[in-house]
């Protein structure tokens, strides 16, 4: 069965780390849903939170082949265990003045925000796992999304582990 998995990947922090991790998923036909990429809480290493779609013989596949690349130090399966996701999206919204308040009732509920507010749009910033995003952007839709940018998953184990 084909399923959502979130992998971390320790690397080395270098030129060429990023396109070597990528190619390996084309290469091997696997897509790559989301990549967020940035520093780690080890001078020298980078993290790169991977989100891919396949079974669990896929995602053995892509853990053997990512220990294969020589700047990949460490590789783990996120959504085995407990983990928090979060992504962040800005979304460039029409919006005249009377549809203002209506807008503005949708990013409370979201508990997001609004970042900019140009004449006739406004920009709102939401954080939240991929689910929550996708359904702030569906509320959004009616009212004419002028530009969208969204993170990718970025994601971290719970706890101690």
């Amino acid at each position: 069965m084909s399923t959502k998995h979130t992998i971390a990947v320790l690397v080395n922090d270098q030129p060429g780390v990023l396109q070597r991790v990528s190619g390996l998923f084309g290469r091997r036909g696997f897509n790559i849903e989301s990549i967020t990429v940035g520093q780690s809480e080890e001078q020298g290493l980078s993290r790169m939170v991977i989100v891919t779609t396949g079974d669990d013989t896929t995602l053995e596949q892509i853990e053997k082949q990512l220990y294969k690349l020589i700047d990949v130090i460490k590789v783990i399966n996120l959504s085995s265990k407990p983990m928090v996701a979060r992504e962040l999206a800005l979304i460039k919204v029409k919006a005249e003045p009377s549809a203002r308040p209506e807008i503005m009732g949708v990013v409370e509920t979201f508990r997001a925000s609004v970042v900019d507010i140009g004449t006739s749009n406004l920009m709102v910033q939401v954080v939240g796992d991929t689910v929550k995003i996708d359904a702030m952007i569906e509320l959004l839709k009616p009212y004419g999304i002028q530009e969208l940018s969204r993170t990718g998953v970025t994601a971290m184990i719970r706890g101690n582990a």
